[in-house]
């Protein structure tokens, strides 16, 4: 249906809040001594990703900033938000999703936390790294591994950052005693991670496309998604297993001062 005069009033307000955020954080970016650049002694040579680290660091406050000035600025146009006690009871329900994350991430954190304590994380890590360097393997072969027992283990945890509070404690100081960096192994268990995460009952998404499905097939069931997105997960494995084999014989950053492959630290034994 058309909008409605409030909600086209809206809209142009959302917009103006987004080009003043947008507006702010540009002011508080460009030109020397602004706030977010760090171009003071001691950076006035270094790498541009370097400079612009406090930007970085500031975009989570900057996305909040923007999505909360557009939904302010739609909402009282529009008629959705009439006093801050709108916006206060929007943002407790939208936290209600949330819910099972944030008991997740509690227990997560504290199993990091007794993991670092008994240092079972770095015993583990330096007995698997002598392990591979006494196997002989190449270091691509290894990253191929991890992409797939992420893959498999991807079947049986759906949460990935379960999986990945799970898995770091030992696989990124196991696999940087081999010479990968924590950027390389987690690009690794984000390839697998990714290729089986739509054969997986388990995914959180699973119902959801079911439904969605059945809107045109009312027969289509757990086994017929599954049998049809099979193929489609097979070769998303290959072909992210190639591309990660290509991108490290090339040497490519995986992103901005982060390499695959570090020197190794020092024996392992």
């Amino acid at each position: 249906k058309p909008l409605t005069a409030g909600e086209k009033k809206g809209l142009g307000r959302a917009g103006l809040a987004i080009l003043g955020v947008v507006a702010l954080w540009v002011f508080m970016t460009i030109g020397p001594g602004t706030p977010l650049l760090a171009d003071g002694p001691g950076n006035e040579d270094a790498a541009w990703y370097v400079q612009a680290g406090p930007l970085f660091r500031s975009l989570v406050a900057a996305f909040l900033v923007l999505f909360l000035a557009a939904g302010w600025a739609y909402g009282s146009s529009a008629g959705t938000i009439k006093n801050h006690r709108d916006l206060v009871n929007m943002m407790a329900g939208g936290m209600k999703d949330m819910a099972y994350y944030l008991v997740l991430a509690f227990a997560a954190a504290h199993f990091v936390a007794m993991f670092g304590w008994s240092n079972l994380g770095l015993i583990s890590a330096v007995h698997g790294a002598e392990a591979i360097n006494n196997s002989g393997l190449p270091l691509p072969a290894v990253l191929g591994m991890i992409v797939l027992f992420s893959a498999a283990l991807n079947l049986f945890v759906g949460s990935a950052s379960a999986k990945w509070a799970l898995l770091a404690p030992v696989l990124v100081p196991m696999l940087m005693l081999v010479g990968i960096s924590p950027d390389g192994a987690t690009a690794a268990y984000r390839v697998g991670d990714g290729a089986t995460n739509i054969i997986t009952p388990l995914m959180v998404y699973f119902p959801l496309i079911l439904v969605f499905a059945q809107r045109w097939q009312k027969s289509f069931g757990l086994g017929s998604l599954t049998a049809m997105m099979i193929p489609y997960s097979i070769w998303m494995l290959i072909s992210g297993v190639i591309l990660m084999m290509i991108w490290l014989f090339l040497g490519f950053d995986l992103g901005p001062g982060a390499p695959a492959q570090i020197p190794v630290p020092g024996s392992a034994g």
